[in-house]
């Protein structure tokens, strides 16, 4: 059994998309980010030094979401995955990017794209 670490609706502004008002004007991307990975050492020790620091973690996913302009929420949502692999306890992680303000020209609730990424796996 693999225990977890759920962060749910980091948000940020970032100018991600295919069209060019996406990129000039930005628009308010969300990202939920599951961890899967042991947390025996911590729970034994009570320490955060054996665990993921959940709150600089939600400021690297947060950096991710407002930085460099990628085309797709597929792209993004393995950046976020690779930003939190490189963190050595995590053994998967699944992020999820909502992009609520999506150009879609019929009445939506949200859109979005689920990646899920194993460590050491391609």
């Amino acid at each position: 059994m693999t225990d977890r670490i759920t962060l749910t609706g980091i948000r940020a502004t970032g100018f991600h998309g295919v069209y060019v008002h996406e990129r000039r004007d930005g628009q308010t991307f969300v990202a939920d980010v599951v961890l899967e990975l042991s947390l025996r050492d911590a729970s034994a020790s009570d320490d955060v030094a054996h665990t993921v620091h959940y709150g600089e973690l939600a400021e690297q996913v947060a950096g991710v979401l407002a930085g460099d302009p990628v085309n797709l929420l597929e792209t993004l949502a393995d950046r976020i995955c690779a930003v939190v692999l490189a963190f050595e306890r995590v053994d998967a992680v699944e992020v999820t990017v909502h992009k609520p303000q999506a150009p879609i020209t019929v009445a939506f609730g949200d859109v979005s794209v689920s990646v899920r990424r194993e460590r050491g796996a391609r």
